[in-house]
């Protein structure tokens, strides 16, 4: 009997993911340890491998439907061998539309089999999950003069209404709907008109420029203005930052601090060998802070407040998808040395998009840095379910007075963001400049290298 492929639960916290890619087809021999396909949670991306060897018999889900953990997404087997009528689970959220809309063919039943083994390498012996009824769309009937016609014009056949039978557009519906639209006056070249075909932009969408003739350049404007569904996680990203932008009062602290003499030890650190970074003295300068504030690595619901018994040092890693924060667990146990390791194989990890979920949540105080970026200053949004964010900006050399003199010196701004209804002004105040005296003190790094 065929074997059902589940959609792992990776992390505790997952309850849906997407699939991005299948690596394979239908029809193609699997051996255990092929990568199925890449699938996309609300942090990262990862490769689901089999735990098994046959056939893809068939693929239930196509990539970019958000479907439960633990549904079906396909089936491995003998070639030949029958499965059951199948159809992919309900999306647990609607999928977001092009902005030319495509029939859609109703969905087929979905009747579960008794699972076997499960293909990934994460779960074995999942329950095969029935998808709930819903209510099937209207089917989209068209002729294929009509659709030919449709095509050959460059429009999108489904804002045309139908006159045929159950509503069937025809032939004739699509004339009368040209002419109504003045097509037959519509001026397009070649060139634009070919573009327009691929990239499935509506002719009369389009605004003509100069001459009231479409060109390919007013195509490729439609296409750049074209709504593009973002990432499953480009949407988490958004809905959580403006869950707690819109909940979470903020206030901002900010501190100048005098970097160079840090810089220039850690320069010769460097030369040495020392695998140190400016963010790893950072980080440790607020780890050892966070001890002296316990209040700043707390969380809150608004009722309660409560403070956390270790550091779980999120630091922010900018990737292609979006923002993702890997987690330091218990960071104030760990040395200098051993914080800048654990960092940098949290950090490459995620750059390599081998982050599990659970490498990238847990956290209770995030540092981001843009000093590569060549900012003066910046404020960060807390993440939910943490008290406070650390924004680090770029050291620049700026004239300072030092002993009645003027000198140039490496100046870096430090933000310290805070939840309002746990960190108030003054506590914002002393941790953040706690900070700024750990990393002018020299001392302290010489002793924490040594």
């Amino acid at each position: 009997m065929p074997t059902p492929i589940i959609m792992p639960k990776f992390g505790q916290m997952t309850e849906e993911s997407a699939i991005v890619e299948w690596r394979k087809k239908e029809g193609d021999k699997i051996a255990k340890g092929d990568i199925l396909f890449t699938v996309e949670t609300d942090k990262s991306v990862m490769e689901v491998e089999s735990f098994e060897e046959g056939t893809l018999l068939k693929i239930v889900v196509p990539p970019g439907v958000n479907v439960p953990v633990q549904s079906t997404v396909g089936f491995l087997g003998n070639p030949g061998e029958a499965i059951l009528k199948v159809s992919a689970p309900a999306p647990t959220k609607p999928v977001a539309q092009a902005s030319v809309p495509r029939p859609v063919a109703p969905a087929a039943r979905l009747e579960p089999s008794p699972p076997k083994t499960a293909t990934t390498r994460t779960l074995s012996a999942l329950p095969l999950h029935a998808s709930t009824a819903q209510a099937e769309p209207a089917p989209f009937r068209i002729s294929p003069r009509a659709r030919a016609m449709a095509r050959e014009a460059v429009i999108d056949p489904t804002k045309i209404t139908g006159t045929g039978p159950e509503g069937r557009i025809v032939e004739k519906d699509v004339k009368t709907y040209l002419a109504a639209k003045g097509c037959d006056k519509l001026r397009v070249s070649p060139a634009a008109k070919e573009l327009a075909a691929k990239e499935n932009i509506d002719l009369l969408s389009i605004t003509p420029g100069d001459g009231g003739r479409i060109t390919v350049a007013d195509v490729q404007r439609a296409v750049a203005e074209k709504p593009k569904a973002m990432s499953k996680m480009r949407q988490v990203i958004a809905q959580r930052l403006t869950q707690s932008f819109r909940d979470t009062p903020h206030f901002y602290v900010t501190v100048a601090v005098d970097m160079t003499d840090l810089i220039a030890y850690r320069n010769q650190l460097k030369a040495t060998g020392a695998p140190y970074t400016v963010t790893d003295f950072i980080a440790e300068a607020v780890v050892l802070t966070l001890q002296e504030f316990p209040a700043v690595n707390s969380s809150t619901d608004g009722k309660s407040a409560w403070w956390h018994s270790h550091v779980n040092l999120g630091v922010a890693v900018s990737l292609e998808q979006g923002l993702v924060v890997p987690v330091v667990r218990a960071a104030e146990q760990l040395s200098l040395l051993e914080l800048c390791q654990q960092s940098k194989e949290l950090v490459e990890k995620a750059r390599a998009g081998k982050a599990t979920p659970d490498d990238l949540s847990g956290g209770t105080f995030t540092i981001t840095n843009m000093g590569m970026l060549d900012v003066d200053n910046f404020g960060a949004i807390i993440n939910l379910g943490e008290a406070a964010i650390l924004a680090v900006a770029s050291a620049k050399p700026q004239p300072v007075v030092r002993d009645d003199k003027i000198v140039v010196r490496q100046i870096m701004k430090i933000t310290l963001s805070c939840d309002h209804r746990v960190v108030d002004g003054a506590l914002g105040a002393r941790f953040v400049n706690a900070v700024k005296q750990k990393l002018e003190d020299l001392e302290l790094w010489k002793r924490l290298t040594q």
